[in-house]
């Protein structure tokens, strides 16, 4: 196992989840109940963590993993992707040794340093500088090692002026650029990202892609969880497609993703968030997003070269400056055609700030840009540079069937990402003599 960073062997992960309880309908009923509470309340405790493997299915149990097995060799960077809720996520925390499987195991063949959500590791009480060395301690490095390393951290960082500051008064994104830079610096055998850096802003976002980059080219290893297709078709040089806490798929970037965007993720014209899905706890939440062609109703298979609309209804339960949404075109191969915000309307009364209400944010995609094939639609909510607020990936899809406008065939013998009509202006200059060599 000497070229071998990572084995997983069979791991599973099992978490019992709270069901309703059951409503009595007679007083003695209710009574009895009452009395069997603190039993049953003990019992249900103790059911909560006691999973055993061979535990026959029921409605109170979630397999987030199932039967994950996969080696990664030293040097390698492997991209994880897969649709929220695939099980992404718990197998970092597994291979972070922040969650124990259920069942299987995980070899870890070095020094781990992972980023799965924002101040990963951190203590908040206490100051930037402090949490520098608390992390470089848990990653068994000596003082001089980090004293080597401390300025490029806080340069990549750049947060020199509030280094001396407790972590718990940093914004998302300056908890994001302190945890990046130490785990990326600290020198770790192996890497584990997830989608974490989607709170950075979009230099910061370029700065960290170009650090993973230069950390894949010295030989150390990286397992990088993203919804970004161009990332980690640019970064890794494979993917592991989970669904539904399975492996679906390995391989090389291009037919991974191919098969997550194509397979399994029928056309749609329309998203609803169901009520139970939505916390109104939070600041905000997505309602609905919908596909239209202009002056028609919903719309999944597109046949058209006047464009589609799309059009995103959410929730704001307080006063939000700065909020952007954001729609991201994608084709069939992951490339990301195009990203528009709603900041881009000329005139936008909401620029500043929004008040607590009901919105609706529609955005018009021309249909003379598109060449044929099947197009998928993500979309985001987010403060730049402080907060991600919610995102709906891939959620949304269509099929361009033609783009013939005017009757003038175009489309698949064009050249390029989209196939704009562009503006032409042709004319003859008067007075201009043709000289004949």
């Amino acid at each position: 196992m000497t070229d071998i960073a990572i084995k997983v062997e069979n791991i599973s992960k099992c978490y019992r989840i709270g069901l309703k309880e059951h409503m009595h309908e007679t007083f003695g009923g209710a009574l009895g109940a009452w009395f069997k509470s603190p039993f049953a309340n003990l019992k249900r405790l103790k059911n909560l963590t006691n999973i055993k493997p061979g535990e026959p299915e029921s409605d109170d149990l979630v397999w987030a993993l199932k039967d994950v097995s996969f080696e990664v060799k030293q040097g390698e960077v492997i991209g994880i992707i897969g649709r929220n809720g695939a099980g992404k996520s718990t197998l970092l925390k597994i291979l972070s040794r922040i969650v124990e499987p259920t069942s299987g195991r995980a070899l870890i063949n070095g020094r781990v340093a992972s980023l799965l959500e924002v101040g990963t590791g951190f203590h908040p009480e206490l100051t930037g500088r402090e949490n520098i060395y608390l992390n470089g301690a848990v990653l068994g490095m000596t003082k001089r090692e980090i004293n080597s390393k401390f300025d490029d951290i806080v340069s990549f960082a750049e947060i020199g002026k509030f280094l001396d500051t407790p972590v718990k008064r940093y914004s998302s994104g300056m908890a994001v650029r302190l945890a990046f830079a130490v785990a990326a610096h600290l020198d770790p055998e192996i890497l584990l990202i997830d989608e974490v850096l989607a709170v950075g802003d979009v230099v910061f976002q370029k700065k960290c892609l170009g650090k993973m980059g230069e950390v894949a080219k010295s030989g150390r290893t990286v397992l990088f969880v993203s919804h970004n297709m161009g990332a980690v078709a640019a970064l890794c040089g494979n993917l592991i497609l989970i669904e539904k806490g399975k492996i679906k798929k390995t391989g090389e970037p291009d037919n991974v993703i191919s098969q997550y965007l194509n397979n399994g993720m029928g056309l749609s014209g329309s998203v609803v968030v169901a009520p139970e899905e939505i916390d109104s706890k939070t600041a905000f939440s997505f309602l609905s997003a919908r596909l239209s062609t202009p002056g028609h109703g919903e719309i999944s298979d597109v046949k058209l070269a006047g464009g589609v609309d799309v059009r995103v209804e959410y929730i704001l339960r307080e006063p939000m400056r700065r909020l952007i949404i954001a729609v991201e075109l994608w084709d069939g191969n992951g490339i990301c055609v195009l990203m528009t915000t709603d900041m881009d309307q000329k005139e936008n009364p909401y620029a500043d700030e929004r008040l607590p209400g009901t919105y609706c944010a529609t955005c018009h995609i021309p249909g003379d840009y598109l060449r044929p094939g099947r197009y998928f639609i993500t979309i985001g909510a987010a403060v730049p540079a402080v907060k991600l607020l919610g995102k709906l990936p891939g959620q949304l899809s269509f099929d361009v069937m033609e783009v013939e406008p005017a009757g003038v065939r175009i489309g698949q013998g064009r050249r390029g990402v989209i196939a704009p009509q562009l503006a032409w202006e042709t004319v003859r200059i008067p007075g201009k003599k043709l000289k004949v060599p």
